[in-house]
């Protein structure tokens, strides 16, 4: 198929033409006056987006270098962390804890298992770790935890909590500041509509404090020296100049829409796959809830490799899909639903599944899917 072709996975996300227009202006020096005022309209947006009174450090590197740096700043070698892992990115977590010498302590689940917070308090009594880091929407399942119920926990632990929020801030409902968390990350490639590239984290005065106390090294990732900079509107190091321009105008977007109608819109799209899913005849993976906005993980049927249902759908019908990560490889596949995707990417993506199982020797009844979901999201509709 020739074309753009349509971009359905959890990240990175389509872009919006006002996005592409952005990045393609004629580059600006980082240090001039010109860059400063797009930092002094990007800047605050992001601290509200993120729903917190507090300064969001803008990196360039993708989301994981967020979790690097929230590591790197918060951890010094030998502190017990309590790391609640359901899937790849929370194993994630861990991974990056250990590399800088913490005492990693986990709370793991199946993949597809969704954290409890009961579970967490009783771990973190237990551990007596004085870090909590987990993940809100974990993209390789389409499982979404209850981070304001862990938070909650957390804190009345005595413990800081530390989100992974790459894939669901813009998606999903998150108050940074009233749920009392301590320091989320995220990254621009997913529902803030920007190509990868750019990396946040916003930190509370908690977290701020312990980051000055943290003996982890770290350079390019401290907090400090970047928001030091901030706060004359420069950066340490030069920046991706032309993707946060980019990010600009995607917050002149999801701002004037309002973050709440933003989380509306997903989760009707979400609706609208599972109704799309299941009328296939499918099963889902990812939970049929409401909070499965930003992902959703079906399971392929028996007989069927998940890995050639991606790769039928690509070249048959220009539709990028995701596959199954590590123990899911070949038994799910994933459509993602947020960035610059509306329901008639949805319903797309729904058909063009359809014709893969197809080809597959699946038996699909053509085009229910599509109508369902169009049923499901209209019925989504307010007043």
């Amino acid at each position: 198929m020739t074309g753009r072709g349509h971009l359905m996975t959890p990240g990175p996300t389509p872009i919006p033409p006002a996005v592409a227009a952005a990045m393609a202006e004629p580059i600006l020096y980082h240090r001039g006056p010109e860059f400063r005022d797009v930092l002094a309209r990007v800047l605050p947006r992001l601290s509200e987006v993120f729903r917190t009174r507090s300064p969001v450090v803008l990196l360039t590197a993708s989301g994981t270098g967020a979790m690097e740096s929230a590591v790197a700043n918060l951890c010094s070698p030998g502190d017990r962390v309590l790391v609640v892992s359901a899937g790849h990115f929370g194993e994630r977590w861990a991974q990056i804890a250990r590399r800088y010498g913490c005492d990693v302590v986990e709370l793991g689940y199946e993949w597809g298992g969704i954290p409890d917070a009961t579970d967490v308090e009783a771990r973190l009594a237990e551990s007596g770790a004085g870090l909590v880091f987990c993940t809100y929407c974990e993209t390789s399942t389409g499982v979404v935890a209850d981070v304001q119920g862990i938070a909650r926990r957390v804190k009345a632990g005595g413990a800081l909590c530390v989100v992974d929020a790459i894939s669901a801030l813009g998606a999903l409902p998150l108050e940074t500041d009233e749920w009392g968390i301590d320091a989320v990350v995220s990254g621009s490639q997913k529902a803030l509509m920007t190509p990868p590239g750019l990396a946040f984290a916003a930190a509370s005065d908690a977290a701020l404090e312990k980051a000055r106390a943290s003996t982890s090294p770290r350079y390019y990732l401290d907090w400090e020296r970047a928001l030091t900079a901030q706060d004359d509107l420069r950066n340490p190091f030069t920046p991706a100049v032309s993707l946060v321009r980019g990010l600009d105008a995607a917050l002149d977007l999801l701002l004037a829409e309002g973050l709440e109608a933003a989380w509306g819109r997903a989760r009707r799209l979400g609706r609208a796959c599972r109704a799309g899913v299941k009328a296939m005849g499918l099963e889902l993976f990812s939970p049929d809830d409401d909070r499965s906005v930003v992902v959703t993980a079906i399971g392929v049927p028996d007989g069927v490799d998940g890995t050639a249902v991606v790769r039928t759908l690509r070249e048959r019908s220009g539709i990028t899909i995701a596959g199954g990560q590590g123990p899911l490889r070949g038994k799910i596949v994933r459509i993602g639903h947020i960035g610059h995707v509306g329901l008639d990417d949805v319903a797309a993506a729904l058909e063009g599944l359809e014709l893969a199982l197809t080809e597959l020797g699946v038996a699909v009844e053509p085009g229910v899917a599509a109508a369902s979901a169009r049923d499901a999201y209209e019925q989504g509709v307010t007043v």
